[in-house]
C-alpha cells in the first residue's frame, strides 16, 4: 500500500523525531509549518543549522560553546579569573549570565556524575578542571550543579577532590523560590532554606 506521505516531508518528520521532547505530532507540525513557509527561511534554517555544526568548538579553557578558542568569557579582562563558576552543561552558563550579577569564569563539565546512567567522573571535564586549579590564580569555585541527586554526588565529589587544593569551594545558596508559598515547599528545600538564612 502506498504511503500517504511524501518520502522527503516523510524523512523530515523522522528526523525532527530525533529532537528531545519533540513527539510525533510535534514533528508533524514543525514539517508542515517548514513545508508551507517561504523557500528563504525553510533555507536560513538550513544554514543556521549547518553553521551550528562548522562554526562552533568547546572553549579549551572553559569548554563552554564558542566561536572563538578561547572564547570571549574566558579572554575578557573585565572577567575576574580567580573565581570560576563550575556548571554542568553551556545553557547553565547561559542562565547564569541573564543575571548580570556574575563577573568571574566558567567551567563546564559537561554532565554530571550519574552511575546508573553510566556517567563517571572521567567523562566529565573534571581532569581539566583539577588542570585549571593546578596552574594556580583561583581563589574561589562556585559549586553550580543542579540540586538533584546527580548534581550533588558531582558537587560532592567535586569537593572531596578539591578541598585541599587550598581554593575556597563555595556552593549556590539553595532555598525558596520568589513567590512560591512555603506550605507547598518540599521538606528538602524548606531544609536549605533554613540552612541558607541570613541577617537583614
Amino acid at each position: 500500500m502506498p504511503s500517504a506521505l511524501a518520502r522527503p516531508l516523510a524523512r523530515l518528520i523522522d528526523e525532527l523525531g530525533k529532537l528531545p521532547g519533540v513527539g510525533p505530532k510535534t514533528a508533524q507540525r514543525l514539517a508542515y509549518h517548514i513545508l508551507r513557509t517561504q523557500s528563504a527561511d525553510a533555507e536560513a534554517l538550513a544554514a543556521a543549522i549547518r553553521s551550528v555544526k562548522t562554526d562552533l568548538r568547546y572553549c579549551s579553557v572553559c569548554f563552554n560553546i564558542a566561536e572563538t578558542d578561547p572564547c570571549a568569557i574566558c579572554s575578557s579582562d573585565e572577567r575576574d579569573a580567580r573565581v570560576v563558576c563550575i556548571v554542568e552543561e553551556p545553557l547553565d552558563v547561559l542562565a547564569i549570565e541573564r543575571t548580570g550579577q556574575f563577573k568571574g569564569r566558567y567551567h563546564v563539565l559537561h554532565g554530571a556524575i550519574s552511575p546508573v546512567n553510566g556517567v563517571r567522573p572521567d567523562d566529565l571535564k573534571i581532569a581539566q578542571l583539577v588542570e585549571r586549579v593546578k596552574r594556580g590564580g583561583m581563589e574561589e569555585l562556585i559549586l553550580a550543579t543542579n540540586p538533584n541527586l546527580e548534581g550533588e554526588a558531582t558537587s560532592m565529589y567535586l569537593a572531596q577532590l578539591l578541598g585541599n587544593s587550598g581554593v575556597r569551594l563555595t556552593r549556590l545558596a539553595r532555598g525558596l523560590p520568589m513567590g512560591g508559598d512555603l506550605e507547598y515547599a518540599d521538606e528538602v528545600t524548606v531544609s536549605r532554606a533554613l540552612e541558607g538564612r541570613r541577617a537583614l
